[in-house]
């Protein structure tokens, strides 16, 4: 695949970080009134606010809808109760939007989120990993040469820790871009996260990436995922995290991730 065909796949506007809807969804009034399991139902719909153009995570059009918007299909079914989407990719369309769920939130105990938001039980475990050509003899950040390019989301963690061990970094705004440029020998290695990685995978068996668990001792880099759930009332919290716990029993969200060529890996 050539350069300009590579880009024509990657969109323009994507979640760029995990923790970016939550930062918005922090955006929204505190003070507003709870929404209740018995709202949700009577309305007959539950809210996900997604980005319009952000696949693997979510896209309003072409071939395949991206998994938070199949996760969310199944959330709601679980709760007898069809799917709206709220198409948000700003701060001020979030604070406008009538959301009840927004995925991919980072779960951490220590740092809990405010603005209303709850977040459910766990269901994945992601970060950054280092990601190599298959023909890379590389097996570790160590075995890299002091020479070679790892490349990294501008002003991320991991790009201050790589500057701070020495590593020879390139920036990049989008972690697409990223993996773009490794595939094109721009560059030796990319720290990016696996959802990346498999997406890119997916979308070009002929050039795959390898993955190298280069920081797992990092807890900063290193994370839970769950939903966010916005000012629900306990029953509603409660018959989220039942449907998130059936859909991990019966390998619901194995194989959603699976289509988009992520692989489900257990919270800690």
């Amino acid at each position: 695949m050539t350069k300009a065909s590579s880009a024509a796949w990657r969109p323009r506007y994507r979640l760029i970080r995990y923790a970016a809807s939550l930062s918005l969804v922090m955006l929204w009034n505190a003070s507003a009134d709870a929404r209740s399991l018995e709202a949700v139902i009577e309305r007959g719909a539950l809210t996900l606010c997604a980005s319009p153009n952000a696949l693997p995570f979510a896209s309003k059009s072409g071939p395949v809808p991206g998994f938070q918007i199949e996760l969310g299909e199944k959330i709601a079914e679980q709760l007898g109760v069809k799917l709206t989407r709220e198409w948000v990719v700003s701060a001020i369309q979030y604070r406008r939007a009538d959301c009840d769920l927004v995925l991919d939130v980072i779960a951490r105990k220590d740092a809990p989120p405010a603005g209303g938001v709850r977040v459910t039980r766990p269901y994945h475990r992601s970060g950054v990993v280092l990601a190599v050509r298959s023909d890379s003899k590389a097996s570790s950040l160590a075995s890299l040469d002091s020479y070679q390019r790892v490349g990294v989301q501008v002003g991320s963690l991991v790009s201050m820790t790589l500057g701070k061990g020495g590593a020879v970094t390139s920036p990049f705004v989008y972690e697409d871009d990223i993996v773009a440029a490794l595939a094109n020998r721009e560059i030796e290695a990319a720290a990016v996260t696996p959802m990346t990685v498999g997406w890119f995978n997916l979308q070009h068996a002929d050039k795959p990436l390898r993955l190298i668990p280069a920081f797992e001792s990092d807890q900063d880099l290193n994370w839970n995922i769950a939903a966010g759930l916005i000012r629900p009332d306990d029953k509603l919290q409660q018959g989220v995290d039942a449907a998130i716990e059936a859909m991990l029993a019966d390998g619901t969200i194995a194989r959603i991730y699976a289509r988009y060529g992520i692989e489900l890996r257990p919270p800690q």
